[in-house]
């Protein structure tokens, strides 16, 4: 019982996940106090109020709602979002793009249409139907991805 214990917290992915959820975390800290520190005072500054508008809230009827908290978390929440965006997602696309077009291969028979004469499914690049066999010009968008030449 305990060995499978032992190997489920051994196994690579339970340990690199709570490296990320530390790193996360972190992260999260450095973003909220950038943002109580920064970002806050400037848009108290930029609306009217000095400073931090964190502690900004309203009463009604004797019920308190803070809602200065509620802008502050959202403001850290967008920030986190953007700099995971912009330097996280972003570059891994462009590294996992770069990498899939060089191993992708086209396929010439992937891309189909209709036969305008008896209207079955075709290879784009054919230039006659198997099915009728009428003579048919090849797309040249089709001819081109495949790096054939174009038809006349």
């Amino acid at each position: 019982m305990l060995n499978g214990f032992k190997d489920f917290i051994l196994r690579g992915n339970v340990i690199s996940m709570a490296i990320g959820l530390a790193v996360g975390a972190a992260f999260t800290a450095v973003v909220t106090g950038f943002s109580t520190a920064f970002i806050t005072p400037l848009i108290g500054l930029a609306t009217g109020s000095v400073g931090d508008f964190s502690a900004a809230e309203f009463s009604i009827e004797g019920a308190i709602f803070p809602y200065g908290k509620f802008l502050a978390a959202a403001i850290a929440f967008l920030i986190t979002a953007a700099v995971l965006y912009f330097c996280v997602v972003v570059p891994m696309a462009k590294v996992q793009n770069r990498f899939s077009k060089a191993d992708e291969k086209v396929d010439i028979k992937a891309a189909v249409r209709d036969c305008p004469r008896c209207y079955t499914e075709i290879p784009a690049i054919a230039s006659r139907c198997a099915h009728c066999t009428s003579e048919i010009k090849p797309d040249p968008e089709a001819l081109a991805l495949a790096g054939l030449p174009a038809q006349r």
